[in-house]
């Protein structure tokens, strides 16, 4: 049986899909990864709705509305699958009455390249996107920043903060420590641990729920985002996912990197720059 705070949770996203349904505009559906909230989008929604599109800013089943709320209630997120998440998100955009673009960061970019897979987006933007099954590289950075939730077995089932040296390694690396503070204590919340044990074991699970139909005929555009800078989602994995997703023969399929920008490209004082590159590959595909 669902939470009152997940049915009010769910009601929002709702909301956001009647509105969106309302305009008769193409929607643009933002899907946030670990760590943040639909908040982490505000700006990215004000820009595409001046380009002409819907925005639609969906939680995770059971986000808060605010930071302050999901520190106060850190257990609500856990126990999310990554199976839950892309299903949540798919029942959603199967409610609009237009075909998405759609755009992820991180296990965001992940959730976005399953919706994809599902032949349920019109062109979709992967931003440092978690790996999926198939990408096989596993650079140091990454294992570092993924430590403080896989160095304890029992984070599996809960829902864990990052410090502000982890955020500041994990995510914003590439900016000052003034800046790195002012993102910690705008956007850090905690994070389900279950999503990334799933990612860690996914090339040893063939029934890995992290996995995405590359080759799908209606999969759409696809642009990955890479930071050049990032820890958490470098180029090498970046790329590697880039690779899956060219066996794609009946969508294009590109790949960009970001000088200087760490994982908090969506976020940080340069986040305009990553929206506009996302911006001009959808405007390519979708009016």
């Amino acid at each position: 049986m669902s939470s009152p705070d997940s049915a009010a949770s769910y009601a929002r996203d709702l909301a956001q899909v009647e509105r969106a349904n309302a305009t008769g505009r193409t929607p643009a559906v933002f899907v946030h990864g670990l760590w943040l909230l639909p908040t982490s989008w505000d700006r990215w929604a004000a820009v595409f709705e001046e380009a002409g599109f819907a925005p639609v800013t969906p939680g995770w089943p059971d986000d808060p509305e605010t930071v302050e709320e999901a520190q106060a209630h850190p257990e609500v997120f856990a126990g999310k699958s990554v199976g839950q998440v892309a299903d949540h998100f798919c029942d959603l955009i199967g409610k609009l009455e237009r075909k998405p673009v759609v755009v992820g960061h991180s296990f965001g970019g992940l959730i976005t390249q399953i919706v994809a897979g599902r032949e349920l987006s019109r062109a979709s933007v992967a931003i440092d996107p978690a790996p999926f099954r198939g990408v096989l590289p596993l650079p140091l950075s990454s294992l570092r920043a993924a430590r403080p939730v896989l160095g304890n077995p029992a984070n599996f089932h809960r829902a864990v903060p990052l410090t502000f040296e982890q955020f500041r390694y994990s995510f914003a690396n590439a900016v000052s420590e003034e800046e790195a503070r002012e993102l910690y204590d705008t956007f850090a919340v905690p994070a389900p641990g279950e999503p990334l044990f799933q990612a860690a074991a996914a090339n040893l699970n063939p029934w890995t729920e992290v996995k995405v139909d590359t080759t799908a005929e209606g999969r759409g555009p696809l642009l990955i985002i890479s930071g050049e800078k990032d820890h958490t989602v470098p180029w090498a994995i970046a790329n590697a996912s880039y690779k899956k997703q060219l066996h794609n023969e009946h969508a294009v399929t590109e790949i960009v990197e970001m000088p200087g920008r760490g994982h908090a490209l969506t976020i940080d004082h340069g986040w305009r720059d990553v929206a506009d590159t996302a911006l001009t590959f959808i405007r390519r595909f979708a009016r």
